[in-house]
């Protein structure tokens, strides 16, 4: 039998448990759209990978079990932890939470302990990586939807290859027209244990990949923006003190006019930075640990 699942979206759920460096709205996904969405795109199953809670799993089975619409696509436990680092780590299959904030080994111990299954989501991009520490999981995500720079994903992909790991797409849908972007397909049973023995014994493969649009990244930025302004304020000016007149301004102008072509050129200039940055980081050996200390001056000299 043969398994067509989403393994990496999020929903409304994920919101206030991000993390500190982090607006606290992360998702407005319900999950009446994300079960619709997966019906209209024909899923067997999915994975709903809130960010370091399982919160919503159990309101999503029962929103499931109580519309016969959605009888056969089957709802799986899964959670994206940040470990001590920062980076993100996927756990499948688990049904006691993970905290946040523990090492990468714990957190693997803990998956396993549960018999459950982890995976390097984004292993490279800019933020959130584990980079070579994503050996340390069964699996690793060599094609995210979010990896718009591109040169993360070819950098993960090679990785895999270079390492004999079992590849993995995720669409890492906040919006939900992502939502199966990438889809990945698993010869199992469309049971829990099954998919997850399968996964370990790398039964699982790419099914399609495709990239967020510009819109729908625009989209999600906005909601986060328009739904966390008191927590931004507060973010610039504890870490952009020097920028602060700036950074305000632009958030004027922003409120002034939320769907100015100015955002739409903002964007094509921060995607062209982050694949500069990129080149320099995967692909020529700088130390990427400058990125999170999230200073823009410091980010844009790199970008030049």
């Amino acid at each position: 039998m043969i398994i067509k699942t989403e393994l990496h979206c999020h929903n409304s759920f994920s919101n206030f448990h991000v993390g500190d460096e982090e607006p606290p709205y992360d998702c407005n996904v319900s999950i009446r759209d994300q079960l619709n969405r997966s019906y209209n795109l024909g899923l067997d199953a999915i994975f709903v990978t809130n960010h370091n809670t399982l919160t919503g799993y159990d309101q999503l089975l029962q929103y499931k079990n109580d519309h016969s619409k959605f009888k056969n696509i089957k709802v799986y436990p899964a959670e994206e932890i940040t470990i001590d680092t920062g980076a993100h780590v996927l756990a499948y299959g688990i049904h006691d939470e993970i905290q946040p904030g523990i090492t990468l080994e714990e957190v693997i111990d803990q998956v396993r302990t549960q018999g459950g299954v982890s995976s390097a989501p984004h292993p490279f991009s800019l933020l959130d990586a584990l980079r070579s520490g994503a050996k340390k999981c069964d699996m690793v995500e060599v094609f995210n939807s979010n990896n718009i720079d591109i040169l993360s994903n070819a950098r993960a992909t090679q990785f895999a290859l270079d390492n004999n790991m079992i590849q993995v797409s995720g669409s890492d849908s906040h919006v939900v027209s992502t939502l199966g972007r990438c889809l990945n397909v698993i010869e199992s049973e469309n049971s829990l244990d099954s998919i997850l023995q399968s996964m370990k014994h790398g039964k699982i493969e790419i099914l399609q990949t495709g990239y967020a649009l510009q819109s729908e990244t625009l989209d999600h930025l906005k909601y986060k923006i328009n739904n966390s302004k008191e927590y931004l304020a507060d973010y610039i000016s504890e870490h952009y003190p020097n920028s602060k007149w700036l950074l305000t301004f632009l958030l004027r102008i922003y409120d002034a006019n939320q769907n100015s072509h100015l955002w739409s050129l903002f964007y094509k200039i921060a995607v062209y930075l982050m694949k500069r940055i990129s080149q320099k980081i995967n692909f020529k050996n700088y130390d990427p640990y400058f990125m999170k200390d999230r200073n823009l001056v410091t980010m844009f000299k790199m970008a030049l």
